[in-house]
């Protein structure tokens, strides 16, 4: 029986259990209202409503967020897709009902306005009281069935149960939005909630037992209802890029169709308001902000796959509807529409937008055309959302723009998924518009006018998340800008120019910076954060809340302090680059101006000055960390670190390694790790996916010892590596044609087999081994794509292979890693660098395969549904 931490393994190694069953168990609990409200006739009011609606933000949202992550990390698009879509969904919807709670529609508006705004106030408004809660409703429920819609079809590529139970929540959702209008809906929806349940559940009991039993034994999963492969015929050249940038980021699930997801549903609300259908963004703005927050994570998994320019533009989009999503809230809600126009044409924010988009589509040029239209429409978008518009033309432009940004991202995510879980560019995305090399020469133009290519050290090339850092300061500084005659309309809606951006979106670029524990990496990100905070509070909130300079103290006080900590930044600056320098030195004099401010003597023109030259260098520091960054040189300068840290020199000679190295690259070091290995030793050494630890099948002691080095529980097998099938071939096992054909067309890569044992291992050389290896009645057979690893099965004989970490921690990936964690334990390790994949390969039992039918055990680097096709192609041509 499987203790308690191996059944909550269980839940990590199969998130599917926890995405079902969050979308089961909330349909339920909108199955059990909308039922009883059929049958009684008295639909939920008051507290059901929000009891209702904390439970589905705790189950099918929380929780269905953490299957989602969880699928990220298991290299699962199609999951973490949906169930961070979903989990966006539970949490949007359930946010709802508690509104509807809070404010049912029988509430005397007009009173609750007075209790909320007295009757003199200049912020009031009587949406407020019933905001429109319906519509809102409907207009996110409309978004959501398009995106799951997808999801649905997707899924069909991938198992059958996904499928009933997506397809399920489109027709649910499509239901639901009609009952809100005529209540007969809601039982037709509380039948197909019924159907979500049910699948949901089985879907659930079948991935557990598979986690449990490590193969399936409820039908449902491993086999497609159709192979994606049927959806198009594969382009060579993007299949080629595809597949090189593959071999470097399968740790994590591509995030881009997510990206796309978030980016057609926020702006289809909008167009649902710019229209005029919703009177109040009341209800909008949460769904807008969850789904928001739901696309930071896309930037965020990109940037754990490296992916510098997906994870600026999916976090550079979330701040966008974020800050537009609360300005219209603070149109909608506190303030009067007479006086907008003299407060929005006062707000420049939007055009440091506009110029990040325009960076945007220049680094996309080397991409899809797909990308360049997307980022075109973006493009649109910040110019239809420019506040120097009138009002007038303004929601026109905007929900036209928003519409086509609805469709086009609407394609984007069909396609990015389908050819994300494919491996191939299935769907068209379009040809490159312009090449890499090119691109690559037009940036350098500013480098090679300015300054050589010797006077540029490699020290001054830029990290990952350096980019967002310029792009939310540059929102927040420019959005800051304001005269002394300001009007209050300017200061309600400059709060989430500032605020989110400088502050909010801020915390997330210093948590990037946690993440890969860069050297001071966090530390200005998070004070210009805190910058940002107290900006807001004093200067815009300050003034409504009434602060006036005499009761002032506590910012001065903070102002100091933040003088004196930006001057610490300064000295980190000088030891960065001159950008980040110029930009600390800048901010020290912004902190000045706060400081006055808070003594009643702001020299407002200097401070204008001040934010805008922040704002340019800022500008410019995000399309130099953005070029340089993706394209892993020095393009455009940011200047010399001003000081160095002195390196003081090692005295003593550095520690003898744990244990044998030697290097891939020459035939000395391959002698030295198969002498190692025909002596009993176990050796760390590459191959075609991960790093592998090996012991020679002579030994069967040594075979022993990689279940000690590795804490790797007895009854997990380990299997056999062999340099080609002809070495196979000779041992002449008892196979059937079709199970060679499909060896020869999976063989060499990244593919393991399980195969009947036999006495032929004896032949292949397996002998004493024989009973180490492998399980009583199977073997797993694998013939790496790796010149090395196959020369020295050639020098060795058959190998006992397991990938080289400590059981339950994560591949490794550099040889670095295993001399860390395992080369105090080994004879030695074979240096090759970098690793080919970052996950293990895909795990194929053969055992029934003469019977028609093949079993993925696990997926790996190579995918599930190309395996599939292949021994389909092989089986109809040996009919």
């Amino acid at each position: 029986m499987a203790s308690a931490d191996e059944f909550a393994a269980m839940f990590y190694g199969e998130p599917g259990v926890l995405g079902l069953l969050a979308n089961g168990i909330s349909a339920f609990l909108v199955l059990l209202q909308n039922f009883n409200g059929a049958q009684t006739g008295v639909p939920s009011q008051g507290v059901e409503h929000i009891l209702a609606g904390v439970q589905l933000i705790l189950i099918g949202g929380v929780t269905q967020l953490l299957a989602g992550l969880l699928s990220f990390r298991k290299y699962d698009h199609l999951s973490g897709t949906s169930f961070i879509a979903f989990a966006a969904l539970w949490g949007s919807y359930g946010s709802t009902r508690i509104v509807l709670g809070a404010f049912p529609p029988s509430i005397n508006s007009t009173n609750t306005t007075d209790q909320l705004y007295p009757a003199n106030s200049t912020f009031r408004n009587t949406e407020l009281a019933t905001p429109p809660i319906g519509q809102s409703a409907i207009a996110g429920l409309i978004a959501y069935i398009s995106v799951s819609f997808i999801l649905a079809f997707c899924s069909a590529t991938v198992n059958y149960i996904m499928p009933f139970v997506f397809g399920a929540i489109t027709l649910t959702l499509i239901f639901e939005a009609v009952g809100l209008v005529g209540g007969w809906a809601l039982v037709v929806s509380g039948v197909l909630e019924l159907v979500i349940l049910m699948c949901g559940l089985y879907g659930a009991a079948a991935l557990l037992l598979k986690g449990v039993t490590q193969r399936y034994i409820l039908k449902g999963f491993g086999n497609p209802l159709f192979d994606v492969l049927l959806l198009g015929k594969a382009n060579n050249s993007n299949s080629q890029k595809l597949g090189e940038e593959k071999k470097k980021n399968t740790q994590y699930a591509e995030p881009m169709a997510l990206g796309y997801l978030c980016d057609t549903i926020s702006p289809f609300i909008f167009a649902f308001f710019c229209f005029g259908y919703l009177p109040s963004f009341f209800v909008g703005t949460i769904w807008v902000t969850i789904n928001a927050f739901s696309q930071l994570f896309s930037s965020y998994y990109a940037y754990l796959r490296k992916d510098v320019y997906h994870t600026t533009k999916f976090c550079l989009h979330s701040t966008y509807w974020l800050v537009k999503s609360w300005e219209e809230f603070v149109l909608s809600v506190l303030i009067d529409r007479e006086g907008v126009v003299s407060g929005r044409e006062r707000m420049v924010g939007d055009w440091f937008f506009l110029a990040t988009a325009i960076v945007l589509c220049l680094m996309s040029l080397n991409m899809d055309v797909l990308e360049v239209a997307h980022n075109l429409l973006f493009l649109l978008l910040t110019v239809s959302t420019i506040s120097q518009i009138p009002l007038g033309g303004y929601y026109i432009f905007f929900g036209v723009i928003c519409s086509l940004f609805t469709a086009l991202s609407l394609y984007g995510t069909f396609a990015r998924l389908i050819n994300s879980i494919g491996e191939k560019t299935l769907i068209p995305v379009g040809v490159q518009p312009l090449s890499t090399e090119k691109l690559q020469d037009v940036l350098g133009l500013i480098k090679r006018c300015w300054v050589k290519p010797q006077d540029l050290p490699r020290s001054t090339v830029t990290q990952l998340p350096d980019a967002l850092f310029y792009v939310t300061n540059g929102i927040a500084a420019l959005s800051a800008i304001h005269s002394q005659d300001v009007h209050p309309t300017f200061l309600h809606l400059t709060i989430p120019w500032v605020l989110i951006p400088g502050a909010i979106i801020q915390v997330y670029v210093s948590r990037l910076g946690i993440q890969k524990g860069r050297r001071f990496g966090p530390i200005i990100p998070s004070c210009y954060a805190a910058i940002w905070a107290t900006w807001t509070w004093y200067r815009f909130a300050g003034v409504l809340l009434g602060i006036s300079t005499d009761f002032a103290g506590g910012f001065t006080a903070g102002a100091v302090a933040f003088l004196v900590l930006n001057g610490f930044l300064m000295l980190i600056g000088a030891y960065v680059n001159v950008v980040l320098l110029l930009l600390t030195l800048v901010m020290e004099v912004i902190v000045v101006c706060f400081l006055l401010s808070t003594l009643g003597r702001l020299p407002y023109q200097l401070e204008i000055a001040m934010l805008a030259i922040f704002s340019l260098i800022c500008l410019y520091g995000t399309l130099a960390s953005l070029a340089n960054s993706i394209f892993r040189k020095e393009l455009l300068p940011l200047g010399p670190p001003l000081l160095k840290a002195t390196q003081e020199k090692a005295d003593k000679t550095p520690p003898p390694p744990p244990c044998s190295i030697a290097t891939s690259r020459k035939t000395s070091g391959l002698l030295s790790i198969s002498k190692l290995l025909d002596a009993g030793g176990v050796c760390g050494i590459p191959t075609d996916t991960v790093y592998a630890l090996a012991a020679s099948c002579k030994h069967p002691q040594a075979i022993e010892k990689i279940y000690n080095i590795k804490d790797r529980p007895q009854e997990k097998p380990i299997c056999i590596c062999i340099s080609n099938l002809e070495q196979l071939s000779t041992a002449k096992p008892p196979f059937s044609p079709l199970l060679w054909e499909f060896m020869r067309n999976v063989y060499p890569g990244g593919i393991s087999c399980i195969v009947k044992k036999g006495e032929w291992l004896n032949k292949l050389g397996v002998g004493p081994a024989y009973d180490r290896v492998g399980t009583k009645e199977s073997i797993m057979i694998r013939v790496p794509d790796h010149t090395v690893t196959a020369h020295l099965c050639n020098m060795t004989g058959p190998l006992a292979i397991t990938s080289a970490n400590p059981s339950g921690e994560p591949d490794s990936t550099h040889h670095d890693m295993v001399i860390t964690r395992l080369g105090h334990k080994i004879s030695g390790v074979l240096c090759d660098g970098e690793s080919n994949e970052a996950v293990g390969s895909t795990v194929v039992n053969c055992l029934k395969i003469d019977e028609g039918t093949i079993t993925i055990i696990r997926e790996g680097c190579f995918p599930a549904a190309q395996v599939r096709h292949i021994f389909e192609k092989v089986k109809n041509s040996m009919e």
